[in-house]
């Protein structure tokens, strides 16, 4: 493969672009308002923060798979460019984020009503983008998936505070807030290009089970990683009360003192100097670490597995390491 030294979604990103300029172009004029020059002011700090910008490839990428040579996968991963920025802008309000890509957010930069409004302005034009390219499926899919969304989002807020939630809950939020958009990223790609039905669905099942893996990883990489590398602060999803897959392993496994540790800290929001410590060495203890570990490996190869079923092409080996580099992201 080539550009092996390159992380994939580079190589990938140098394969396509060409395309990912034209996709620029289309994120870059479709955001400017004539009436309000806040919103590109704020979409431009997001859109230009230095992301992978991995899910408008993923939608290129599973088109050109394919030998589309039409106009719309430029718009429909400029599309889902928004709704991925959009969501971002809505999240770090509901979070009261301070810090996204190392850099402060935009809430922080204005304001919680400027962040709210170009959200919801950037899945607006979305829609707009969606409805030139004719096709009612490729409108049903992406509509959808902003509907699973917006679900993940509000189930992770009921969610996330309850000693309660299980791994099939977490799962479910999983599913709506991050591996919603990467599936129909993947899916609208095959569809636009006219692959045949068993190839779109391998397309889906490829995309929903990176996003899992991607998000699983993000979620150990709070307890475990470097926040230089990440551009979070290590323990942030403790210190918001947000209940990802490690907490929810080490909970199942707690013993009574552990257990109104965790009430205290999660359910009721006391927490105190040396609690982040305190978890942190519960999720050691527990081994919890490594079990969420290896999940993440298996949601990895799920995705090859279902990468397995589409033809030969230089763009699913390109697809295929970036499943492994997913969970790279851990070593």
């Amino acid at each position: 493969m080539k550009d092996i030294a390159k992380k994939p979604h580079e190589a990938l990103f140098d394969l396509l672009s060409q395309e990912m300029a034209d996709v620029d172009h289309v994120i870059n004029t479709r955001m400017v308002s004539e009436n309000a020059p806040r919103i590109p002011e704020v979409t431009a700090h997001l859109v230009n923060a230095g992301g992978k910008r991995l899910r408008p490839l993923l939608t290129l990428a599973s088109a050109k798979l394919f030998g589309y040579t039409g106009p719309y996968h430029i718009h429909l991963a400029a599309v889902v460019e928004f709704i991925h920025t959009a969501t971002l802008l809505h999240d770090d309000v509901v979070d009261e984020s301070t810090q996204r890509r190392g850099r402060p957010t935009a809430n922080r930069l204005w304001d919680n009503k400027s962040s709210i409004l170009v959200g919801d302005y950037l899945f607006s034009r979305s829609f707009q983008l969606m409805v030139e390219t004719g096709s009612l499926r490729v409108l049903d899919i992406l509509a959808n998936a902003s509907a699973t969304i917006a679900e993940g989002e509000v189930l992770q807020l009921t969610a996330s505070q309850n000693l309660a939630t299980t791994e099939e809950t977490y799962l479910k939020v999983v599913r709506g807030k991050t591996a919603a958009l990467f599936s129909a990223a993947t899916e609208v790609g095959g569809v636009i290009a006219g692959a045949e039905e068993a190839h779109v669905t391998a397309l889906f099942a490829y995309g929903d089970a990176l996003g899992i893996a991607f998000q699983i990883v993000d979620d150990l990489l709070d307890v475990v990683g470097d926040a230089e590398k990440t551009g979070k602060n290590i323990g942030d999803d403790f210190r918001e009360r947000k209940l990802t897959l490690p907490f929810i392993k080490a909970i199942s496994k707690a013993d009574d003192s552990e257990i109104s540790f965790w009430k205290r800290t999660i359910e009721k929001g006391d927490q105190r100097d040396g609690d982040l410590e305190h978890a942190l060495a519960l999720l050691h203890k527990h081994d919890v670490i490594e079990e969420t570990r290896a999940e993440a490996f298996r949601w990895a190869e799920t995705a090859q597995s279902a990468l397995a079923q589409l033809p030969s092409h230089e763009i699913k080996d390109h697809l295929y390491a970036l499943s492994e580099h997913v969970v790279k992201r851990l070593h």
